[in-house]
């Protein structure tokens, strides 16, 4: 049987790469010829050594001097000596370029155009064959007819052909122009990627997402993950944006809702004349029971004006997340980055 494993290198890069179970993770990157750093291949020297984040494996032999022990227990790992269990989530201490790899580069056809409102645009790409990604994850897609590319985070779940995306329709947008007036579905893209370090870690503790506008898009494709692959952790979901007209997805949010027990969510607007039962920011609806006294995991996705509103709404409780993760972006630059 073989397992993804996602090696996730210091520029941002992220490579996944097939390794069987009997097979060590060093080898398979040299299958994929990937060059992470490999000295004696023995477990006597520390060269490999990467940290796994998530995800079950066996580690061979090896000496003290190399790996220590509270080092093993840590998460750091060996590649020389690692046999996976599970998919994983390996970080190298290096860049793609250094081990001699680069980003994956892939094609598509656009399946499904939608206009959600006046300010939004999902549209739907199908792959030549499954894109594997790390839930949370962007890439960098090519403007059609241009060499311009934008950032856009998946919004759909990693391993299928089927790519769905959650854009900001930007006046005189590159992308947004060509979605608006000229993308008609069998055009073909390509796109570059997976990239970004904001993707969903182990669920060992409850989980607060907050998003704002399109950066729910990061999140879907979290949910969706976890739809297949569910977990006991309760899940909070708060969703921003400015006018009740910003609001998308809210039937797939519903949906999702049906099958998640654990999951709970809840809409905000800006606008104080929109009628809508929640106003203001997503911060003035959360309290501190939310951050669990420290025992949550925070996402946040959204421009940077929102993600240091909640840096500042955390300071003023007191109260410092096992772990705080996001992912900023400018209407100017239409996705993530």
């Amino acid at each position: 049987m073989a397992y993804n494993i996602a090696l996730q290198f210091e520029d941002g890069v992220t490579r996944i790469v097939p390794c069987e179970a009997d097979e060590l993770v060093a080898d398979a990157a040299y299958r994929a010829k990937i060059n992470i750093p490999l000295d004696c291949r023995d477990g006597a020297c520390g060269t490999c050594k990467c940290h796994c984040e998530s995800g079950e494996y066996e580690m061979g032999v090896y000496i003290e001097d190399a790996l220590a022990e509270d080092e093993a227990a840590k998460g750091y790992v060996l590649t020389c000596q690692m046999k996976p269990k599970s998919d994983c989530v390996v970080r190298v201490p290096a860049s793609s370029a250094a081990c001699k790899t680069e980003v994956g580069t892939h094609g598509a056809r656009v399946s499904q155009i939608a206009r959600d409102s006046t300010t939004t645009v999902t549209f739907s790409l199908t792959a030549e064959r499954p894109i594997a990604f790390l839930p949370g994850q962007y890439v960098n897609l090519q403007v059609p007819g241009s060499k311009e590319t934008r950032s856009y985070s998946f919004s759909s779940a990693p391993n299928s052909t089927e790519l769905g995306f959650l854009i900001r329709d930007v006046p005189n947008g590159l992308m947004s122009t060509y979605m608006r007036s000229k993308a008609n579905t069998g055009d073909f893209m390509t796109f570059a990627g997976p990239y970004g370090s904001f993707y969903l870690r182990p669920q060992i503790r409850p989980i607060l997402m907050l998003a704002g506008g399109t950066g729910l898009a990061p999140f879907l494709s979290m949910l969706l993950w976890l739809k297949d692959n569910p977990t006991d952790q309760p899940i909070t979901l708060a969703y921003g944006v400015n006018t009740t007209e910003d609001l998308v997805e809210l039937g797939t949010l519903a949906e999702l809702k049906t099958v998640m027990p654990n999951l709970d969510y809840f809409t905000v607007v800006v606008d104080k004349d929109s009628g809508h039962p929640r106003l203001g920011y997503v911060t003035d609806h959360l309290g501190p029971e939310h951050l669990n006294d420290g025992e949550v995991d925070v996402y946040v996705c959204g421009p940077p004006p929102m993600v240091e509103g909640v840096r500042k709404w955390i300071a003023g409780c007191g109260v410092t997340p096992k772990n705080f993760l996001f992912e900023k972006f400018s209407s100017s630059s239409e996705g993530a980055s």
